[in-house]
């Protein structure tokens, strides 16, 4: 078979499809996805195996909302014997383009995937061993392509290939991460893996040196803010509900209590980032001011997705934020990504340059 598997948060199919879909005929691709509520992945099927490699090479990944990671299928394979699931997979992957660097065992990101997570695990040396003698994994060697194997259940797994320029660096997309002792809350995470995911590690380096100042809006018990100050910035925290005693005897937090929509920064800050409750379009609203008015240069805000048309108002939030700063003749990047740690919401992260 031709095509894409796609990654996703469980639930979010219908707007992981309909943007593949999208961007795919942007580029003049047209194919059709399979999807089923819940499964936490999305099948792209191309016309053929050109399109399906074009796609994956032409469309940045980086670009992407709902998808977390992707691979070029070369097979689905059913039946897979029990006693033997090695030998049908090495078939399987060898229209591969190049020997791969690394093998990424993975499973759909719902219930019945974390069971087979467990045979993912058995299977990946044996099956590694068998690829490294048909000479299509070199583990150690430099190699732009990665194989994936994604298991449905026991006896039946898409596999292919993905580009390591333009796909995610971890299985499934996922950062593991652990909950950082001392955090305040679990939102912490969500501040973390948006780091990763939109900035390098050279970015995070030169963007969050020690020194620099950052607004937290509506920062409340402090996740978010716990992260900068992790990183030795000064944070104005701006929400009326308390604040983790431990961030506050850190000496980087100065506590505003107020509301987010409402605070006025005294001095312009590097970094905004928000996590407020509220309608999508408000707080899209709210970090184009504060980029247009020169309050900040980075910011990094989620929007609290509604239940229906959730990829059309991701849409309308991003162009107007695009908007209003092209409007405003301010050069910038903008990415938006649904993380893992994120549930019914998305991140942005918005770049004046």
């Amino acid at each position: 078979m031709t095509g894409l598997f796609l990654h996703c948060r469980a639930g979010f199919e219908g707007e992981c499809a309909a943007e593949i879909q999208e961007r795919a005929a942007e580029l003049g691709i047209h194919g059709y996805c399979k999807a089923k509520n819940d499964a936490a992945y999305v099948v792209f099927d191309t016309a053929n195996d050109d399109d399906a490699r074009r796609l994956h090479h032409d469309l940045p990944f980086a670009s992407l909302i709902f998808t977390r990671q992707w691979f070029v299928i070369t097979a689905l394979c059913k039946d897979l014997p029990v006693d033997d699931r090695v030998s049908p997979l090495v078939d399987a992957l060898q229209p591969v383009p190049g020997a791969g660097g690394a093998l990424y065992m993975e499973t759909p990101d719902t219930n019945t995937g974390k069971e087979l997570s467990g045979l993912g695990r058995k299977l990946h040396r044996p099956l590694a061993a068998g690829l490294q003698q048909a000479k299509l994994l070199a583990p150690t060697a430099h190699s732009r392509w990665r194989l994936h194997v994604c298991l449905l259940s026991g006896t039946a797994a898409y596999v292919g290939f993905s580009d390591t320029r333009n796909s995610a660096p971890w299985p499934m997309g996922v950062a593991r991460l652990k909950f950082p002792r001392g955090a305040p809350s679990r939102s912490t995470l969500k501040l973390e893996e948006a780091l990763l995911v939109f900035l390098s590690r050279e970015e995070r380096d030169a963007l969050m040196r020690p020194g620099m100042n950052a607004v937290d809006l509506g920062a409340a018990p402090g996740g978010w803010t716990w992260q900068l100050v992790h990183r030795h910035l000064h944070v104005t925290a701006v929400d009326n509900g308390a604040l983790d005693a431990a961030l506050l005897e850190s000496g980087l937090v100065d506590h505003v209590r107020g509301d987010g929509f409402r605070f006025r920064p005294k001095t312009p800050a590097v970094w905004m980032v928000c996590d407020i409750v509220e309608q999508p379009i408000r707080i899209a609203e709210l970090a184009a001011k504060w980029i247009t008015q020169g309050w900040c240069r980075h910011a990094v805000f989620n929007l609290k997705l509604p239940m229906k048309k959730r990829y059309q108002e991701v849409r309308r939030c991003l162009d107007l934020v695009r908007q209003q700063l092209t409007a405003a003749g301010i050069a910038h990047t903008m990415a938006c990504k649904q993380l893992y740690h994120d549930r019914e919401e998305v991140t942005v992260y918005v770049a004046r340059l």
